[in-house]
């Protein structure tokens, strides 16, 4: 074994051979990968090995087809079979809430170009002859689905990696590691190495791995099972009949997954209280070996699938297969470099690991050897978590996620399990209020407030639901009077030291503000892609403050962290909930504020974008005059300590404006009015400013500053896309984001973000269609639910669109 690499992998299984192997294929080659025990040991020689495209987030569904395609690759490079049966596969519904899904799955797959098709249940039966054609309504043709072997597939990639000049050690475990200045020191049971990197692909210890270098990693292992049956004469009958297998079949409300095997069926399933496997700390002596069968935990499930699949009610059981997986708390994988550690990178949760572990051994192999993934993959992104995804609460949400796989999430459905966690001082007044509560980066933040007396709940949908006129209410409450709305949840950050100012200048696209001013700017990567929209302030020469999307706090501190200069002179530090605020909008704001303040509040004593520290009766406070509702209004900052008061003051003081509360669904209304868009929806780091509209605030003048380059190249060839807001002709539904965007009839563009725009009273829509298409003034449609709706673009926003008011 070598004592020295660039690139250590810790972990044998697929995700960790396929990192391997994509590094190789980058040109690193200088790689060791260590495995405890041998290839495939853990949960991958267990694995169903079933693989799909189907994913919520887009971006990770084409790293899933990626990976599907990469089987061809590595089995010509390595000569070896990799086992792979592309039968494609049926999804069944039973369900009227479920065919919407379906119909908006396979309307996502246009744009994605995935060749879907919505088939009748009598013409499922023919791909899947098991099914009871009375236990469903509707079915959806996926033609990249199929199963693969295994071990054959991993020792693909790892022998593919072999050739490119890597090499595996097995029978090696990791102990231990210490960080040597940019690298580090892998203590293993066969000696040290030294490396650059190190990535821990740790699979089912992935979370041991992580404590080797003080990480408590958001991580739990699930005990999941799936059977096989004896010889089925069905089975034997359709292969003797067409020639062919029996298709890989998704059965969402049976919550059921089946292929066939040999001659018989493969039967999984997702049961409602699944059991966690080694919760605690995994057993390093644990390997090629598998848990008791337990078949009364899935009693339920199988009672469903015997009913919805009559012939395997008579099949044997010929094996069943009990071992664990692990998830992080969403399902999706954890994936990227660690904050504050130095080349450490981790490739875990990857519970579908041959559906997407490819796609993660690219993003990896790319990020490494170019600072950057090459493309979106925010929700496998393992700074979507924070400090705050404690063991208690990934435990809660895997459980969660873990029974919910098969299930509905409807887009205005908020979960349960493991909150309330992150609270601000306000929950508890909220929830007496009739606050309506969702979560974002495990804040608990109010949607709306039920009308006085009312019970706040609502109805989980794809069409507008019962909190619809409440919300409604909430916006026209804003754009008539006054309403006040907490922006504790944004991510706040103070930059300060000497070199601040110019640090700053250099990682930021616009030009700094001047003192007691505010500016907007986008953050490029050096492909001068968007990778932040922030709005920073000047206090003084030496303090800014940035404020941003509180989802990405991890995700941009991470990054901000490897550019700090060596020599001090600048320091950045996350106020996550040191820092609260509400912000209050309307055209009654100013008058509002000014019952609390001998200061000048007028346009001329606190103009548009100003930023100021001053005192709201007896609390300091940080004002920004400016609002993301697009009106009047003021941003308004205090200590966590005092923001009961500050709430109380702004509370009294507004009774007779008629100051209203509302909540982040009436927000994201009242923002569709201005055509704004958001992280993580509209900007992206696909994306460039240009495309996005935000090339006015990209300062050129500046000669240095990251993607400055590319953003130019961007500029003088005008883009690609083009981010366009419409109106859309809806009755009682709007768009949630990823519904295609059609042009003459064509599929060419997809939608990022909407809602109904209660005040301007339209259906609103904002998505990204070729620059060719945006100057078009009509034969536009979006696909909502199976059904093309008329759409218009909306040159000028809705509200206000002069920004007379906002500047007022």
């Amino acid at each position: 074994m070598r004592s020295q690499a660039q690139v250590v992998v810790i972990g044998g299984g697929v995700v960790g051979c396929s990192v391997l192997y994509h590094l190789t294929k980058r040109g690193i080659s200088d790689v060791l990968l260590l495995e405890r025990d041998v290839l495939t040991s853990g949960s991958t020689w267990h694995a169903a090995g079933g693989f799909h495209t189907l994913n919520g987030d887009p971006n990770v569904a084409k790293l899933q087809e990626y990976t599907i395609n990469l089987y061809r690759e590595i089995e010509a490079v390595s000569g070896q079979a990799t086992g792979v049966h592309l039968s494609g596969g049926v999804m069944l519904v039973a369900t009227r809430d479920r065919f919407d899904w379906l119909k908006m799955a396979h309307a996502r797959n246009r744009y994605l170009g995935v060749a879907t098709e919505l088939i009748s249940v009598k013409e499922a039966k023919k791909r899947f002859p098991l099914l009871d054609e009375k236990q469903f309504i509707g079915a959806m043709w996926h033609p990249l689905e199929g199963h693969l072997d295994p071990s054959g597939t991993t020792h693909a990639y790892a022998k593919a990696a072999r050739k490119n000049g890597a090499e595996i050690v097995q029978k090696c475990r990791v102990t231990d590691m210490r960080a040597r200045g940019d690298g580090w020191e892998v203590i293993t049971e066969q000696g040290p190495v030294l490396c650059e990197h190190v990535v821990n692909a740790g699979g089912l210890w992935a979370r041991e791995v992580g404590r080797f270098a003080g990480l408590e990693l958001p991580v739990l292992c699930m005990a999941h099972q799936y059977l096989l049956t004896e010889e089925m004469p069905e089975v034997v009958q359709f292969n003797r009949d067409t020639g062919k297998e029996i298709v890989h079949c998704i059965d969402f409300d049976g919550e059921l997954y089946m292929r066939q095997e040999r001659s018989g069926m493969l039967v999984g399933t997702y049961e409602p209280n699944g059991v966690p496997w080694s919760p605690k700390a995994a057993p390093w002596n644990f390997s090629s070996e598998l848990l008791p069968p337990d078949l009364d935990k899935i009693s339920d499930n199988l009672e469903r699938a015997f009913k919805h699949h009559p012939p395997l009610a008579k099949a044997g059981i010929k094996t069943i297969i009990h071992g664990p997986f692990s998830f992080a708390p969403d399902g999706n994988p954890l994936v990227g470099p660690m904050r504050g550690l130095k080349n450490y990178w981790v490739a875990c949760g990857v519970m579908a690991g041959f559906s997407q572990g490819g796609g993660v051994g690219l993003a990896l192999a790319n990020w490494i050897a170019d600072g950057d993934p090459g493309f979106d993959i925010w929700a496998m992104d393992v700074a979507r978590y924070g400090s705050w995804a404690t063991m208690a609460y990934t435990n809660a949400k895997v459980r969660e996620n873990y029974g919910r796989r098969f299930r509905i999430t409807f887009p205005n459905e908020e979960l349960p399990a493991g909150r309330p966690l992150r609270t601000t001082p306000l929950y508890d007044r909220f929830k007496q209020m009739g606050g309506y509560f969702g979560v974002s980066y495990g804040l608990e933040q109010a949607l709306w407030f039920a009308p006085k007396g009312k019970k706040a709940s609502e109805k989980a949908t794809f069409r507008r639901s019962n909190a619809f006129p409440i919300i409604g209410e909430e916006c026209r409450a804003v754009r008539r009077s006054a309403g006040i709305f907490e922006i504790s949840g944004y991510a706040k950050y103070e930059v300060t030291g000497p070199g601040a100012e110019t640090w700053l200048s250099f990682v930021l696209a616009n030009r700094m503000p001047q003192k007691s001013r505010i500016a907007l700017t986008p953050m490029l990567n050096q492909n001068g892609k968007l990778i932040g929209d922030f709005t920073i302030a000047k206090a003084d020469e030496e303090r800014f403050y940035i404020f941003g999307s509180g989802a990405a706090e991890s995700y941009h501190m991470r990054y901000w962290q490897e550019l700090l200069p060596k020599d001090g002179s600048v320091d950045v530090r996350p106020l996550t909930t040191e820092l609260t605020g509400l912000s209050i909008a309307g055209p009654q704001s100013r008058s509002l504020l000014q019952k609390l303040t001998d200061e000048d509040m007028s346009n001329d004593g606190l103009p548009f974008m100003t930023f100021r520290e001053m005192d709201l009766g007896p609390v300091p406070v940080k004002i920004g005059r400016l609002t993301f509702t697009g009106d009047l209004g003021y941003e308004i900052w205090c200590r966590s300590d005092y923001l009961m008061r500050l709430h109380d003051l702004l509370m009294e003081a507004g009774k007779d404006l008629e100051l209203r509360p509302f909540g982040g669904r009436a927000l994201m209304s009242l923002r569709l009015e201005k055509n704004w868009g958001t992280w993580a929806r509209e900007y992206r780091p696909i994306y460039g400013p240009l495309e996005a509209g935000l090339g006015r605030f990209v300062d050129f003048r500046k000669n240095d500053f990251i993607g400055r380059d590319a953003a130019m190249a961007e500029k003088e060839t005008n883009g690609r896309l083009r981010l366009t807001t419409f109106t859309v002709d809806t009755e009682d539904v709007d768009v949630i984001g990823d519904e295609p965007i059609y042009h003459d009839g064509k599929v060419l563009g997809w939608v990022t973000s909407g809602g109904y725009a209660h005040y301007g009273q339209k259906s609103v829509a904002m998505g990204y269609v070729p620059k060719e298409a945006a100057e078009s003034e009509d034969g536009f449609e979006i696909e909502i639910i199976g059904r093309r709706y008329p759409a218009r673009p909306q040159r000028e926003p809705l509200f206000d669109p002069k920004g007379e008011r906002m500047r007022a």
